[in-house]
């Protein structure tokens, strides 16, 4: 029997199976990824993926030998996490968003693109009009459960990395922990900037954090090393529209590998 191509499919699922592709389909993309995360988190750890999706950073997080509590409140991309890592015993999967206070809300599901679903009503205004985002659709709506970092480590222990990338909600998930966790990275886009400048200025609050920049699907942190909250707010504040996206990744001192000629934090 011939397989339908994705045009036969409901558009969530040829949206997911993209995805797949992508996110699985390159191995030097994951070897990139092996390196980039081992640097904050080692055999036996335990990472937390915070926005999941198709689990491609939960993938590489059992590679390096970590454990990993994979949270994702979309049910298409659930259900597609549960056939890839539904049988590891050292993943737990969580189908729920994560945001600032535990209860339910309303997630915007983009069908076509479902990478870009999100619970932020602001992030789907920011995205109308805007260059690289034009024709996205946010066509189904969905109640999912709403937890916090503080409730995940509360059943599930401390992290040694947390992985955050909710499309717009970033200060949101930050704002539920209450706690320095030793290293983390929370993504930015460019079309809502004051989302990324805010879960920065948490983190700062929260402990004596440096900070790295990785820009776009780089996978590796830029050249200037770790910075201070004031020196990375400006520099995220100074990117041009069309960097997009990338992700501000956050550690503790003694925290991950130093590279020469950087500094230590």
């Amino acid at each position: 029997m011939t397989k339908p191509k994705d045009s036969h499919r409901t558009p969530i699922a040829a949206g997911i199976g993209r995805s797949l592709r992508t996110y699985y389909g390159d191995p030097a993309r994951a070897a990139r990824m092996v390196t980039l995360y081992s640097e904050f988190l080692g055999s036996g750890g335990l990472a937390f993926d915070i926005g999941a999706h198709v689990g491609d950073r939960t993938a590489v997080f059992r590679w390096i030998g970590a454990r990993v509590v994979t949270v994702e409140p979309q049910p298409a991309a659930m259900r597609a996490l549960r056939l890839i890592h539904g049988r590891d015993s050292q993943v737990t999967l969580v189908a729920a968003a994560v945001g600032a206070a535990p209860g339910e809300a309303a997630m915007h599901v983009n069908s076509a693109n479902p990478t870009i679903s999100t619970l932020s009503e602001d992030f789907i205004a920011a995205a109308d009009g805007a260059d690289g985002w034009e024709g996205q659709v946010w066509d189904g709506r969905a109640t999912v459960p709403v937890l916090t970092l503080d409730g995940l480590i509360e059943t599930h222990g401390t992290p040694d990395f947390v992985k955050i990338d909710v499309e717009g909600l970033e200060d949101a998930v930050i704002a539920g922990l209450s706690q320095p966790v030793p290293a983390l990275s929370f993504e930015i886009t460019m079309i809502q900037r004051e989302a990324g400048l805010n879960a920065l200025r948490r983190l700062a609050a929260l402990g004596p954090y440096r900070f790295a920049l990785s820009l776009g699907e780089r996978l590796d942190l830029a050249d200037d090393g770790w910075q201070e909250a004031d020196a990375m707010a400006a520099q995220i504040s100074d990117l041009p529209d069309a960097a997009n996206s990338g992700d501000v990744y956050a550690r503790l001192p003694g925290v991950g590998r130093v590279v020469p000629g950087t500094d230590a934090g």
